[in-house]
């Protein structure tokens, strides 16, 4: 695993723990953390010792948001440039490095992992540190922890794919009232809205994650549950039930011959399935259906 600046890593018979490591500025996002984020969640997709991942913070926050102490245009962007929508088009193009949203490149990294991301949210997580957690497949908060999408106490707007993620995640009159509030909200207040899956006690959170994380990933196939993962993302968006029924069938189909034929087997025999296929290397179809999104 790379060695990085803003992050440690710790694997834990297949967990990773994924640390947001800067303590004495509250983990404050960066653009250096950026693009370790990026980095990281596009290269765990090739570690086949990996099955799932757990982000947390350092000391006693998770992220207080975008590090507003640098030089310039603190969310690193280039304020000579004057884009255009259709700009936008190709967002691989290197010239739109210093234009897309940093939080955006991220998201759109954990977006797309392989494998079950979990959020353990240990204290503050507002702005970019809530935003962030949004496309990760669950989200735990300790009771120390505090959430809160305060863009506009800052004259800016939500970012990191936010406007797509949460809406689906606590509906649009709820998300409209996060965004035009601002609010703070505890971890009750958190749980109430739908915005996290469950409360711990700060001894307790990162156990209860770990848990989670055993629970979806222990005796399961890592190619099916890379493809469960990007379909049920991919597919919610979609408007005919017959283009999921299209990857369904193309993914059904793989996993018949891969690693299903060892689940029936073991089904017959009434034994522990033993998984071999490897989710660093997936159906034929699946990067064509990635590249087509």
């Amino acid at each position: 695993m790379t060695e990085y600046t803003t992050l440690l890593t710790s694997d834990d018979d297949g967990v990773l723990t994924l640390t947001l490591n800067r303590p004495d500025q509250l983990n404050a996002f960066t653009v250096e953390m950026a693009d370790e984020l990026e980095h990281f969640f596009r290269a765990v997709n090739d570690d086949d010792a990996v099955r799932a991942v757990i982000v947390t913070g350092a000391g006693k926050a998770f992220c207080a948001g975008m590090d507003l102490s640098s030089e310039g245009n603190v969310f690193g962007l280039d304020e000579t440039k004057t884009p255009t929508y259709a700009d936008m088009a190709d967002l691989d193009d290197p010239g739109l490095a210093r234009i897309r949203d940093t939080g955006g490149r991220v998201s759109i990294a954990i977006g797309e992992c392989r494998k079950p991301v979990i959020a353990a949210i240990n204290g503050a997580a507002v702005g970019i540190g809530a935003t962030m957690t949004l496309p990760m497949d669950a989200r735990l908060v300790s009771e120390k922890g505090r959430i809160g999408f305060v863009f506009g106490k800052l004259g800016i707007t939500p970012e990191a794919c936010s406007t797509w993620y949460l809406p689906r995640i606590v509906g649009l009159p709820a998300a409209l009232d996060l965004v035009y509030s601002a609010d703070i909200l505890d971890a009750a207040q958190a749980k109430e809205r739908g915005l996290v899956r469950s409360v711990h006690a700060p001894d307790d959170l990162l156990a209860a994650a770990r848990e989670l994380a055993d629970r979806w990933t222990v005796g399961r196939s890592p190619v099916a549950t890379a493809l469960a993962r990007q379909m049920l993302i991919a597919n919610q968006a979609i408007d005919d039930p017959r283009d999921a029924h299209r990857i369904d069938s193309l993914s059904m189909f793989y996993t018949s011959i891969g690693d299903g034929k060892e689940g029936v087997q073991a089904f017959r025999e009434k034994r522990a399935a033993d998984f071999t296929a490897r989710a660093s290397q997936m159906p034929a179809f699946y990067d064509e259906w990635q590249n087509a999104r």
